[in-house]
Order: structure tokens, then C-alpha cells, then sequence
């Protein structure tokens, strides 16, 4: 990656997701990266482009992150627990604004646009991950828990720039808890 483009990666990651997409201009991200307009252009054909690029970079962190936590080959449950404390962390963190993918979905509602498309691409792959490592813990369908768990994850990402995110940290942890004991219950003979 050149690095004109990974000063608009980056330059673009911090003032999307603390601005939002629509408010923020070409002009701007060009002026704060250092970059001519030609060169932005030359990188991405469009600003929605830029849009798709920037949530496919965190969804590729966050692909990492829990990717370290599966790469320990803990049992299920733990794993499960720890990306819900990979989550609840997040939203503790001093810069938290939601999900980047939530806030992304609300300012293109349309399903079949690009960025509306890649916030689908990335749940659908962390509901499939939820729903594997759940599948490993009892017996019954995964899915209606791996539902309640993202269910409890957006609930928690929306919470925790509204009320005091340590609780609201905490109240997912617990509610995370609750599905995990739910499936070991259903395991059990």
C-alpha cells in the first residue's frame, strides 16, 4: 500500500468514525492527509469508495483482534466470553462512538448500496463466528443465541456512548453470561 493511501486510510478512520460519513468532505480528508484531490482519486474512484475501504479496514482489525482470541484454542465458552470482553473493552475505550458499522447502516439504509453491503459482509461474518464457537457449546441450533448474542452486542455498542460504558460493559458481559449458561445448561444430561 502506497503510503499516500494509508494517509488516507488513516486520516479518513479517524474523522469518519468521529464525524461521521456524510458530514465530512473530500476536501477535508484530502487537506488533513496531505494528498491532492488526483491523488485521493487515483486511490479510490469516489468518496464512497474511501467509505467501503475504511469499514473494511476495521473490519479487518476486528477480524484480527478476535482472530488472536481464537488463535489461544481455548474451549468455546471461553473464547466466547473473551470476545465479549473484547467488546466490552472497546466500548470502554476513551474515543468510543458506537460501531463503526452501525453508524454506517444509518447513513446508507439502501441494502444494495457498497457501504450498506460491506456493514452486511462483516456481521455476517461475526454472527457466523458467534455461531460457530456456539454451536461448540450444547446442544440445541445455534443460531437463536448467536442472534441474541450480536442482538446484545449492538444494544451494547449503541448504550455505550449514551450511559455510563462501564455499565454498560457490564450488563453485556452478564448478558453474554446468560446465553453461555443457557447452552451449557441444554448440554448438560
Amino acid at each position: 500500500m502506497s503510503e499516500a493511501r494509508s494517509r488516507l486510510l488513516a486520516t479518513a478512520t479517524r474523522i469518519f468514525y468521529a464525524e461521521g460519513l456524510h458530514s465530512v468532505g473530500v476536501d477535508r480528508i484530502v487537506a488533513e492527509a496531505k494528498v491532492t484531490r488526483a491523488t485521493l482519486y487515483r486511490h479510490f474512484p469516489g468518496k464512497e469508495d474511501l467509505v467501503v475501504a475504511y469499514l473494511q479496514g476495521v473490519s479487518e482489525m476486528e477480524r484480527e483482534g478476535i482472530g488472536k482470541i481464537l488463535a489461544d484454542n481455548s474451549p468455546a465458552a471461553d473464547a466466547l466470553r473473551a470476545v465479549a470482553g473484547f467488546i466490552a473493552e472497546s466500548i470502554q475505550s476513551a474515543h468510543f462512538r458506537g460501531c463503526a458499522f452501525l453508524n454506517a447502516a444509518a447513513e446508507y439504509p439502501d441494502r444494495e448500496h457498497p457501504v450498506h453491503q460491506a456493514v452486511l459482509a462483516h456481521r455476517d461474518w461475526f454472527l457466523r463466528t458467534v455461531t460457530d464457537l456456539l454451536a461448540q457449546v450444547g446442544e440445541t441450533a445455534p443460531e437463536p443465541a448467536a442472534r441474541h448474542f450480536v442482538m446484545l452486542r449492538d444494544g451494547a455498542m449503541a448504550s455505550g456512548c449514551l450511559t455510563d460504558a462501564a455499565e454498560v460493559g457490564e450488563t453485556f458481559l452478564q448478558g453474554v453470561e446468560g446465553i453461555l449458561r443457557h447452552r451449557l445448561d441444554s448440554a448438560a444430561p
